[in-house]
Formats: structure tokens, sequence, C-alpha cells
């Protein structure tokens, strides 16, 4: 019987597609896993494999910035197109595409066939087994050693074991070389080396081979062995700037420095249990930090993930879903943060280059790294800005002719110059994006109550771009901010690129008036008189707040983004506690906000900004539209649209930070107490949250009830807002509090 959430999923087949597959990762390596004893497939992934499409010349932000005044003064005086011709003429450019390495393949020749098989992933260590009668696989990817682990236990009388490019949408034009080479005892190492098409570059993977008995023979692609017992396979994949046999070299003589065994044979399993033990004392401790217990019947929690995707009210596929989001969370974070498909796919034709979309969708996946106690995510957050900072400032001398720096909406994860843009997406017009790219940063020196001086650093160069960019006024004095966009919609009355989008102003006003906290007197007094001139929110006709506060840009509501509810979600700046009335009115820009083509990420978000205003009803829809429009695969990543279209992290991702949120929110001086528990959520258990008051905590709820055990590690004083009522909670570093109804 199940006493608690299951840590994990199974299914009783293979996968038949490769979005079914289990996935495993760690930051930079990711692994999909068929789970197949016939034909063993492992499709290997790696961070930085995006694929040349573009020359130097088209990836430079546009030169625009001696034409800005003038087109600031052509949508101050009242043209509302001028933006559409604010550009350089040249096409839309997309990013570099994230694309699959090759697979790893081990194909049994001979014998029973395998059937039936139970595979299965183990989110608190993070290994994919498959086992079939005495044969089991297992693979994970490690966190210690950067490698991806395979062990094959009984694999049959004889299998054959290579490397294979030919994935869906591979480039008939990818130059590939094979190799296999036997080394000392029965260690093979298999090499493939790929050429993009007219390009000097491509990447490298190698597999150590390994086996404990039997006999090794060469083949033309691979390796076949009889005999043996045992099996490990060892596998890294390198991108290669042009860099000829010293990478092969390199990584061969790694991997089997790695695997450090002269014995003959040699001792495979216990090699294997060295390899776990050294992942699973990184993996384990981040993954278990954090749990979520609904009180699901132990009968749908035995559930393979299939079936509990047919049943979504059942409290036991909320529990594994937010398990497995944040198992793909932190498997997906290292190198960088998650990319749209997270760190996985198995189609070189990725929906929108599998890239980084920093308008919407990486926010919303890493929403849930300082709550749900994921540091990782937040330090390969970090690891992405401070990549392209260089590139950053490029896009603010060229585009604004500012200092400081402006982040584009849309990265591969290496270039972050601004050249994903059309007449439709005016992208490279969009300012806010730093802001929320820093918004986690911030909330985790909240959390650890260290600041980060490089963090501080970051925030004195955007307060820079604003100081250099806001100098257009209105009759009032206000600040105007032109152009501005708030993505990716655009006004009626105007068009794509327009004036004063409420987004753009939430922003500049956080980010100045943050670097102002952390800069000397002068510098900080003159950050906070220009924040304080910046344009107040608008409230329409409909009683809403306005998508644009320039009066006559009319809202088009039928929209998937929610750009506008940026100063409620995530910066707390309108809250139905500090300023009612602005809260009530984004509460109304929310009803009438329609879901367009119901993308996930406008489901979530739409839910995440309903909790922090405290509507229950409208969390839990936001919710049901995900639980029931069919975006899970088996593997429980999920999809981009309804009807598990286009494989997308998005929701798998949010889905934690959706329900954390509606039970839990803090800020440094608040902490809300079941603001908007969905009505599916009636009672549970939610432990480890971390606040950003410096305290941890563990929340049991139940109808009427509720109990919140506080365990601080440094004195804070914060306003407690619960279904009770509101009161104040003095907390004393290493002194456990205990709050309930």
């Amino acid at each position: 019987m199940s006493h608690g959430p299951v840590h994990g999923t199974w299914e009783p087949a293979p996968a038949a597609r490769w979005e079914d597959a289990f996935l495993a990762g760690n930051g930079r390596h990711g692994a999909l896993v068929f789970g197949d004893p016939e034909d063993d497939r492992v499709i290997v992934t790696h961070h930085t494999l995006v694929r040349p499409n573009n020359t130097p010349a088209d990836t430079a932000p546009p030169r625009l910035a001696a034409a800005l005044p003038a087109l600031q003064d052509a949508l101050l005086a009242g043209d509302a197109t001028a933006a559409e011709r604010f550009t350089d003429d040249r096409p839309l450019r997309w990013v570099r595409p994230f694309h699959p390495a090759f697979q790893t393949r081990v194909r049994r020749l001979a014998g029973t066939p395998a059937r039936p098989v139970r595979r299965s992933v183990d989110f608190t260590t993070g290994v994919v087994s498959g086992v079939c009668g005495e044969r089991r696989g297992e693979v994970f990817v490690s966190r210690a050693d950067d490698v991806l682990v395979q062990y094959v236990s009984a694999p049959g009388p004889a299998v054959e074991i290579d490397l294979d490019h030919r994935l869906p949408g591979v480039p008939a034009g990818l130059g590939t070389g094979r190799g296999a080479a036997a080394a000392a005892g029965r260690e093979t190492v298999l090499t493939l080396r790929a050429r993009y098409p007219d390009s000097p570059h491509g990447y490298t993977g190698l597999t150590l081979v390994l086996a404990d008995a039997g006999r090794t023979t060469l083949t033309a692609s691979g390796v076949r062995i009889t005999g043996a017992r045992h099996l490990l396979l060892l596998t890294r994949v390198r991108r290669d700037e042009g860099g000829g046999t010293t990478v092969v070299d390199r990584e061969a003589e790694a991997l089997r420095a790695l695997a450090g065994t002269a014995a003959s044979p040699p001792d495979l399993p216990a090699l294997y249990a060295g390899l776990l033990a050294r992942h699973t004392a990184l993996h384990g401790p981040a993954y278990g930090r954090v749990t979520l217990d609904l009180g699901a019947d132990a009968t749908e929690r035995a559930l393979p993930g299939s079936a509990l995707l047919g049943r979504p009210d059942s409290a036991a596929l909320l529990e594994r879903l937010f398990a497995a989001g944040r198992y793909h969370l932190l498997s997906s974070s290292g190198l960088l943060p998650p990319r749209l498909t997270g760190l996985w796919t198995g189609d070189w034709n990725t929906a929108w280059s599998g890239a980084f979309t920093t308008d919407a969708n990486l926010n919303l996946q890493t929403a849930s790294a300082v709550a749900a106690d994921l540091p990782e995510v937040t330090e390969a957050h970090k690891a992405l800005i401070e990549g392209q900072l260089a590139d950053w400032r490029d896009n603010a001398r060229e585009v604004f002719g500012a200092r400081g720096i402006v982040a584009p909406a849309h990265t591969d994860g290496a270039s972050g110059h601004s050249y994903h843009f059309s007449r439709e997406y005016p992208l490279h017009l969009w300012t806010a994006g730093a802001d929320w790219l820093l918004v986690p940063l911030l909330a985790h020196e909240e959390a650890s109550g260290r600041r980060d001086p490089s963090v501080s650093a970051i925030l004195a160069e955007l307060a820079a771009f604003y100081e250099d960019f806001l100098t257009r006024t209105g009759p009032d004095g206000r600040i105007v901010i032109v152009p501005s966009y708030s993505p990716e919609n655009r006004p009626h009355g105007g068009s794509w690129g327009a004036v004063d989008a409420t987004m753009d102003i939430a922003a500049a006003r956080h980010a100045l008036r943050a670097a102002a906290d952390r800069a000397p007197t002068p510098d900080a007094a003159r950050l906070r008189a220009l924040a304080d001139r910046l344009p107040p929110y608008r409230v329409n006709d409909d009683g809403a707040l306005a998508e644009w506060a320039r009066p006559g840009l009319g809202d088009r509501y039928d929209h998937r983004h929610l750009s506008h509810l940026y100063p409620v979600w995530p910066l707390d700046e309108i809250n139905p506690h500090d300023t009612p009335d602005l809260a009530r009115a984004a509460h109304r820009a929310l009803e009438l906000r329609g879901s367009e083509n119901d993308s996930a990420h406008g489901h979530l978000h739409h839910g995440l900004v309903a909790a922090r205003l405290g509507d229950a009803a409208r969390t839990g829809d936001a919710l049901a539209r995900v639980l029931t429009g069919d975006y899970f695969h088996d593997s429980l990543m999920s999809a981009h649209y309804p009807g598990r279209d286009v494989y997308n992290a998005d929701a798998a991702h949010t889905l934690p930070a959706l329900l954390i949120e509606a039970l839990v929110q803090s800020t440094p001086d608040r902490l809300v107490l079941l603001p908007a528990p969905p009505a599916r959520c009636p009672r549970g258990r939610l432990t480890g949250v971390r606040t950003r008051f410096g305290a941890r905590l563990d929340l049991a709820w139940s109808p009427g009830e509720y109990r919140a055990v506080l365990r601080p590690d440094r004195d804070a004083k914060v306003e407690l807002r619960s279904p009770a009522g509101a009161t104040r909670l003095v907390l004393r570093a290493g002194e456990e509090r205990v709050v309930s109804s």
C-alpha cells in the first residue's frame, strides 16, 4: 500500500514515440529513454547543441539608434504605425535551433523476445529503468561526473551496440563519421563525429562500452558482444568548433579514467554503484527538499502515468505532476536553465527553435525555483544572464543609443543579441526583459538574506539604460516610454510598437527602485526620482487595468499573453492587501482575458495571476484547463497546445509553481497562507517551501483548518495573512514557530 505520494512514474510498455520516452538529465546532458529491451534506444542531447543557421552579420542587433529620435517624435505625434518602419529591413531571423545529438542503441541479436516490459523513472535518484524478466536496463545522467550512464544486466546471448544519428528531421547534408576502437580488456570506444551542412562546426559523441564477460568483436558500425553478464556504457557529447581529433582523444581518455578499472573482468556492478552514489548525493537532496501530499487514493497512486492522465480529477495525478515537474525542472537546469523543450528533443525540427523565450515561457518555467527550493535552477538562470551581458550591452547601444543592457526576447542560449524580430513581432523594441529575468535572482537574495554583488552590478547597468532611454516627457512632466511594446499583443488604435505599455512601466519602476536600494545616496535619490516620474497605471472604461497606460490605446482581450499583469505577478506591486483598487482593476482585466489559442503557458500564467489576487475559483479553472486538455505525454513532459501538440516544457515546469502560489505566498515582510486553494485540493501537506523572509515552511490543511510550521534561519517580522485573518509574526532564527487555525 502506498503511504505517500509516488516519487516517480511507470508504464507497462516501451515508448513508441520519443515524446513518451522517460527523461533524465543533469542540466548539461539529457537522455530520452525508450525502454525497449529488443532495441534499447537512448537519445542523447546537450544544452550547447544548436545548429548554425545565420552568418554573424545576420545575428547582430540592428543599428537603429540614429533613427530612434525620429521614431519617438512620430509616435508622440500620433503616427500609430511608425514603429513598423523602425527596422533595418532584414527578414525574420530565427535563433539557432536546438537539436538532438544521436541515440545509443543496444540491440538483441538472439534469445527469447523480451516481453512484457515495465519501464519506470525514479524522481528521487534520476534513474530510468526498464525491466523484462532477468534483463534490467538503467540510465541516469550524472550530476557529479557529467556523463550519461547506461547499465544493462543480463543483456541476452548477443547484442550489437552503436551510435545512430538517424533521428527525425536530421538534415540530409549532415556529415557524419563513426568509429570503433578496442581498448584494453573488454573496453571499446565508439565515436560519432558530425558536421553541420555548409559549416565547419559540429559535435562529437563518444561512448565507452565495458563488458564483464564474453567476447567483444568490432563491426562496421559499432561492436558485437556475446556472453556478457553486464554491460556499462558511458557517453558524452561535445560541441566541436572545428578541433580535429583532439576532442575524441581527450574525451576517450577522460571516460577511461572515470571507469577507472584495471580488473579483468571488471566489476561492473560495483563501478555502476559508485557512479550512481556520487550522482544521487547531489540529485537526491535537491529533489527531496519540497514535497506535496494531497492524500490521494493508494490504488490511484499505483497506476501508470498514462492511466492517471485519464483521471484529471485525481489527487494522485496532481501529486505526480507536481513531483514530475520539479524533477524535470531540476534535471534540465545546470549549464543553462530549461529551454522551451527543457533539455530534451528527439527531432531536429524543434518548434520555435527549442530556444529560450524570455517574454513569458522561461519566466514561467523557473517561477517555482525559489519557493520550491531549487537554487540549482536559479544558478543556471544566472549563468544564462551572465553569459550574455556583453550582447545585451550591444542591444542597448545599437538599438537605443544607450548605456546599460537590454535583454532579447528570444535566444539560443549563446548569443544574447536581439535579432529575432519582425513587423508583427517587434521584439527588438521590448525593454522589460532584463528586469523580468532578474526577478528570480532578487527573490533568491531575499530568501537567502545575502546580496550578490554581481546581481547589484547587473541592476546598476539596467538602471543606466533607463536613465539614457527615459528622456521623453509629456505635458504633465511625467516620463513617456516610447517606443513601448507589450508582448506579444497590439492595441486597438495603435500598432505593435506603441507608447507606455503597462509592462514596460512596471519593469522600469521596479528596476530603478531595486537599483536605488543598492546605490550610493546621491545615485539612489536620482534613480528614485526617475522612477517616481513614470506614468501611473490606467484603468479603462471596462474597469480593467489597461495594457497600455496611454489614453486612446484600447485593449485586445483575446490573447495568450498577460504582459500587463506583470505588476501583479511576479512583482507583487499590485496586490489585494496594499493596493485593493488596482487589484480589483487587475482582476477585471483577468476576467476579460481570453485564452486565444489555448497555449499552456497562457492558462498557467492566468492561474498564477489569479492566485496572487486571491481568486481560488479562477486559479482552479486554469489548473483544470491544463489537466483536462490532454497536454501531457506519457513521459509527463507536456505540450504547448491541447491534444499533445508540440512538445514543450511550459506546463510541466510551471504547474508546481501554480500549486505553491495557490497555497503559500511570501514577500520579505508578508506570509499569505491558502490564498487561493483550488477546490480539487481540499486537504494536503506541502513541506519544505522556502519563503522570501528566510524561513522554511511546512503547511498542512483540511476544510476549515490549517497548521503551518516555520523554521526561520534569521530574525524576521512579517505580516501573516490567512483564512483566520491578519496578524503579526515575530520570528527568531533557529526557533520553530507554529501557527494554526
